[in-house]
């Protein structure tokens, strides 16, 4: 294996001897600079695999340095170097496109597992990346410019807020920048922070000790560690509650956790990714989600677009969905009537992609021969005028002679489907948010063939 390269920027010898040693145990050579200048000399005389640079120089300043690598080596990985507890400078950092961060004093667990990731990314690209318009579909002009982002994204370790509304594919897009990462041979953890029981909820994140609670009959290790060196995905993070948001963020900010009932931290690496379709900035406004865990968790933010703001792509996914439908059930292949895809690409999606994979799904399994119709999808007519003057109710009403029964079923219908989308399909959660029972809400589902999704 032939030995990488990496250059160190520091104006403190001891530093710099303490850097260098580990390295070379590494098998990577150091190339010593001690102001940014000689930095930029040495980045001009021969590539490197990685640049490790303090954030306070003699001319100049970390940032600095991170932004012209940034702009003439942007394939170069710069971590760097703060003081202990100055996470500002770390964030200003990420947000300038530093790969990763350590803190004096350097912990040289952490900085081997930093090197070793950053290394990696000097790899050729995989084939996985090159799969990725197969896996994430869709030819829009917001597809295009998430598909680019993911690949920028996976290239640093910085936090990443990954907004959309419910049924986007927030999961999807936080899963394809771990497998770009160094990080994709290690875990990818996945937790819903609204389905954890709160008195659980620090147990499940940083694990706990036989004993140290009711129940503990065994020594547990929490997300945290199940996740170590790999991608840590926190959905839903707006649920948390205030008090586990503390310890979050210490475990974020110092990369360690300490289980419940234990007497001693333990180091853990890993890539924070979160996400959440509620508005987390109002909810900081709100006093309900802390502020400094938002600026920690949101260094970057990508926003899903609704599937009802690239229409364009959605012949191109029902193709690919019904032909995964005929596949997975022994099908003949399946084909939409050009009035069945007018009709979809008219519907507004408020459950997004995930309501478009039921909607075929049901299609499918009820129609009788191989090609669907606008009929077969049961979707309420797009094309129909609407007044533009309202009711005394206040509701628009259709131009001309309509059925109030369907018109008033039709409104019940689309309260329910954004009730489910807004409770990402959960049936009791969404039959008490309309106010009704668990059966009701089921009797509705079964009259219309919809698949509400799990209780």
């Amino acid at each position: 294996m032939n030995q990488a390269t990496a250059l160190v920027v520091d104006d403190e010898p001891d530093i710099l001897e303490l850097l260098e040693l580990t390295l070379a145990r590494m098998n990577v050579q150091a190339r010593c600079a001690a102001t940014l200048e000689e930095a930029k000399t040495w980045l001009g005389r021969e590539p490197f695999q990685l640049c490790l640079t303090d954030m306070r120089l003699p001319d100049g300043d970390g940032i600095d340095l991170v932004a012209y690598i940034q702009e003439r080596f942007p394939n170069l990985p710069v971590a760097v170097i703060t003081a202990h507890g100055n996470m500002e400078a770390a964030v200003r950092a990420l947000k300038c496109g530093a790969f990763d961060f350590v803190s004096k004093p350097v912990d040289l667990q952490i900085l081997r597992k930093l090197v070793g990731s950053a290394i990696q990314l000097t790899d050729a690209e995989s084939p996985r990346d090159r799969r990725s318009r197969d896996v994430l579909l869709g030819d829009s002009a917001p597809m295009r410019d998430i598909r680019g982002k993911i690949v920028r994204l996976a290239r640093t370790q910085a936090p990443v807020f990954i907004h959309g509304e419910s049924g986007t594919g927030k999961e999807l897009v936080a899963r394809l920048i771990h497998a770009k990462s160094p990080r994709a041979g290690k875990p990818f953890v996945a937790v819903n922070c609204g389905a954890i029981p709160a008195e659980l909820m620090e147990s499940e994140f940083f694990g706990h000790k036989k004993g140290s609670f009711s129940g503990a009959v065994a020594d547990h290790p929490g997300l945290f560690q199940a996740a170590d060196g790999g991608t840590l995905f926190l959905d839903e993070v707006a649920d948390l509650p205030l008090h586990l948001q503390v310890k979050l963020l210490r475990a974020i900010q110092e990369k360690r956790v300490r289980p419940v009932g234990g007497h001693e931290e333990i180091p853990v690496d890993v890539r924070i990714l979160s996400a959440t379709h509620k508005d987390l900035k109002a909810l900081v406004d709100e006093g309900r989600f802390r502020q400094d865990l938002y600026y920690r968790i949101n260094v970057i933010e990508l926003t899903v677009p609704p599937l009802r703001q690239r229409r364009e792509d959605i012949p191109l996914m029902a193709d690919r969905i019904l032909n995964r439908i005929a596949r997975d059930n022994g099908l003949p292949p399946l084909k939409l009537t050009e009035r069945a895809f007018k009709t979809l690409c008219r519907y507004d999606f408020p459950g997004n992609v995930r309501e478009l994979e039921n909607i075929l799904e049901r299609a499918a399994a009820l129609c009788e021969g191989e090609v669907l119709d606008a009929d077969d999808l049961h979707l309420p007519s797009a094309s129909a005028p609407v007044s533009t003057i309202p009711s005394e109710a206040g509701t628009p009403l259709p131009e001309g002679p309509f059925s109030l029964e369907d018109y008033l079923g039709e409104i019940e219908r689309r309260a329910i489907l954004d009730a489910l989308a807004q409770t990402r399909w959960n049936r009791s959660k969404a039959a008490r948010r309309l106010g009704m029972t668990l059966r009701q809400l089921k009797y509705r589902l079964q009259k219309w063939g919809l698949d509400g999704g799990e209780d």
